[in-house]
C-alpha cells in the first residue's frame, strides 16, 4: 500500500514538474516574440517612411512650385496682369510646356511664370530684386539705352533696310536690337516670349522698343521649323502699340485680351523669301 502511495505521488510530481517546465518554455517563446515585434516596431519608427509604389506619389514638390505657393500665399502684392490677360498666355503654355521661355519682366509674376512651364526653361530678364529673394530663378539684369522720349524717332527705323533684315541680334544693323545677353540667349530656340518690361510709363524710362524688336528677331531667327508665341503687355499705350504692330506685325496678330496681345511668327530662315512682315489685306482698301 505504501509503495502505491509513493508511486501516485512521484508521478504527480512528474506532471507538476513537466506541467512547469511546458509553461516555462511557453512564456520564454512569447517573450521572445514579443522582444522581436517590439525591436522591429523601433526600427521601422526611425526608419523614414517608404514612397507609395505609385511614382507620381513620391514626387518631390519642384522648387519653383513651393517657391510659388509660399510667396503668393504670404503676399499682398498681385501680379501685373489680370486673370483674363494671364489665361491667354497659360493656354499657351499649357499646350506647349515644359518649353523655352523668355520673359522681358522681373517682377512679382517671376514665380508664376516658372511653375507654369514646370519642367521647360524659365528665362526672365529685367532686374535683380526678385533674383536675390528667389536664387532659383535663372535671369539676367540688361541694360537698356534707350528712352521712351525717343520713340518716335526710333519708330523711323521700320523703313530701314537694317531693321527688315533677319539675323542674329548680335550681327544685326538694327539699333533697336539688344545685344548685351550671355550667347546662351541668342543661341536658345525660343518657343514662348513675354515683353512686359522693362519700364514705359513716363518719358525718361527705357521703353520696350528694343524688347518687342528683339522678340521679334529671335523668333524670326530660330533654325528649327517650329513657330514663337510672343506676347506684348501694356499695349493700351502708344509705345507698345505702334512697336508691337510694326516690328511683330499685324499679320501675326493671334488675338488681344484687355492690355495683352499675342503674335504667333513663323521661322523666317526656314521660309527663303518670306517678308519681315506678311502682306496686311486690310490695308490694301
Amino acid at each position: 500500500m505504501r509503495n502505491k502511495t509513493q508511486s501516485f505521488i512521484s508521478s504527480k510530481l512528474i506532471f507538476i514538474c513537466c506541467s512547469v517546465l511546458v509553461l516555462f518554455i511557453l512564456f520564454l517563446k512569447r517573450e521572445s516574440i514579443s522582444s522581436s515585434s517590439n525591436s522591429n516596431t523601433r526600427e521601422e519608427y526611425h526608419q523614414k517612411p517608404k514612397c507609395p509604389s505609385t511614382k507620381q506619389q513620391c514626387t518631390k514638390l519642384p522648387i519653383s512650385l513651393s517657391d510659388a505657393l509660399v510667396h503668393y500665399v504670404t503676399t499682398e502684392i498681385t501680379p501685373q496682369q489680370t486673370f483674363d490677360e494671364i489665361s491667354v498666355s497659360k493656354r499657351v503654355l499649357d499646350k506647349n510646356s515644359p518649353c523655352n521661355f523668355l520673359v522681358f519682366r522681373l517682377g512679382h509674376d517671376s514665380l508664376m511664370w516658372a511653375s507654369l512651364n514646370h519642367g521647360g526653361r524659365t528665362y526672365k530678364a529685367w532686374i535683380e530684386t526678385v533674383t536675390k529673394k528667389f536664387p532659383n530663378l535663372e535671369s539676367y539684369h540688361v541694360v537698356y539705352d534707350t528712352k521712351v522720349k525717343d520713340s518716335n524717332k526710333l519708330m523711323e527705323l521700320e523703313r530701314t533696310e537694317g531693321c527688315k533684315a533677319v539675323s542674329d541680334p548680335r550681327d544685326s544693323k538694327c539699333a533697336l536690337s539688344l545685344k548685351g545677353f550671355p550667347a546662351d540667349v541668342y543661341e536658345t530656340q525660343w518657343d514662348v516670349i513675354m515683353v512686359d518690361a522693362p519700364t514705359g510709363y513716363h518719358e525718361e524710362a527705357p521703353g520696350r522698343m528694343s524688347a518687342i524688336y528683339t522678340a521679334g528677331l529671335l523668333a524670326r531667327n530660330r533654325y528649327d521649323s517650329d513657330e514663337t508665341d510672343v506676347f506684348v503687355h501694356d499695349v493700351n499705350r502708344l509705345v507698345e502699340d505702334e512697336f508691337s504692330v510694326a516690328f511683330l506685325c499685324r499679320g501675326y496678330m493671334k488675338e488681344q485680351q484687355g492690355r495683352l496681345r499675342h503674335f504667333t511668327i513663323p521661322n523666317h530662315r526656314a521660309r527663303v523669301g518670306t517678308p519681315f512682315c506678311p502682306v496686311d489685306i486690310s490695308r490694301r482698301f
